[in-house]
């Protein structure tokens, strides 16, 4: 018996790890394909309205752009204030990020969506000086209001991550800024914030394939089906031919399957920015340079 289990040993020793890995998922998809068809579930169904729910794919990456464009902005801004020693700045900053981190997402969506118009109006009323209009300038569509709600509050976790990342610099290479007679803007632009970016780059990676899943929250504002995203399309046409469970299959896959493809990309972004600082790829480098004739630093990215 334990001859046999030894060549059972060295037989699984001689499949790849990932081989492995592949049958473990091929059998996972074959269990969840089974339970599906003994639920019934309606596979031509998804086929014949996946096209309508991909056709809210620009709404929901327009929201996810808007929203970790706005999210940087204010990590930047409320990074550089937490560091600041004035305290006007950093009492400021350290509201926003308590505010906002403090507070549901869900809720922020609605304070901004639905009680921002009534200030607009009432402060028209009251202050006849305000320009012409103003009643009206606090009015947003769902989708404009969904944005900004998921920029402030992701901006307020990735000040955090802007902070780690800037501090993360050696000061040092702040002194040298100093020495060479840079201004504090000087040193931040062209010293401090590049080498940040790179510690910065990897989680606010994970923030934007986080945020762009939440952009399914806009749909509770009331979208209108026009400028739906694939979550609202999904519970349209779900509701409309009783078929839930389809449409929350097919909208989490598309979700998976953006997931999937910006992770991708993240993890050749993260190499291509660090490929200055790995020492495998350093040293490759220095050997490429050396067996060309030419000095060590000349093939070492900067």
């Amino acid at each position: 018996m334990s001859d046999v289990w030894e060549r059972v040993q060295l037989a699984s020793a001689r499949v790849p790890f990932r081989v492995k890995t592949g049958a473990v998922w091929v059998v996972l998809f074959a269990l969840l394909g089974f339970f599906g068809n003994a639920a019934g579930f309606d596979v031509q169904w998804i086929r014949d309205n996946i096209r309508y729910i991909l056709g809210g794919l620009p709404y929901t990456a327009a929201i996810a752009v808007g929203g970790i464009a706005l999210a940087i902005v204010m990590a930047l801004l409320g990074a550089l204030a937490r560091l600041s020693r004035n305290p006007v700045p950093f009492a400021v900053a350290g509201f926003y990020v308590s505010f906002f981190r403090g507070t549901p997402l869900i809720v922020q969506m609605f304070l901004i969506y639905l009680a921002l118009p009534p200030v607009g109006q009432n402060l028209a009323e009251k202050y006849t000086w305000l320009p012409e209009g103003f009643d009206q300038a606090l009015i947003l569509e769902a989708a404009t209001a969904g944005t900004i709600a998921l920029g402030l509050n992701y901006g307020a976790y990735m000040t955090e991550i802007f902070r780690a990342g800037i501090q993360s610099v050696a000061g040092g290479q702040g002194e040298a800024a100093d020495a060479l007679g840079m201004t504090y803007g000087q040193k931040m632009r062209k010293v401090v914030l590049p080498q940040a970016f790179r510690v910065i780059i990897p989680p606010t990676g994970n923030e934007f394939i986080a945020m762009m899943k939440d952009t399914a929250l806009v749909s509770f504002l009331g979208v209108t089906a026009a400028s739906a995203e694939i979550f609202r399309r999904s519970q349209l046409v779900g509701k409309a031919d009783f078929k839930n469970l389809e449409a929350y299959i097919a909208v989490a896959l598309v979700y998976w399957g953006l997931t999937v493809l910006f992770t991708f990309f993240q993890t050749r972004l993260e190499a291509r920015v660090g490929r200055g600082y790995d020492r495998a790829h350093v040293a490759r480098a220095m050997q490429a340079a050396g067996e060309h004739g030419q000095p060590h630093g000349g093939g070492v990215p900067g």
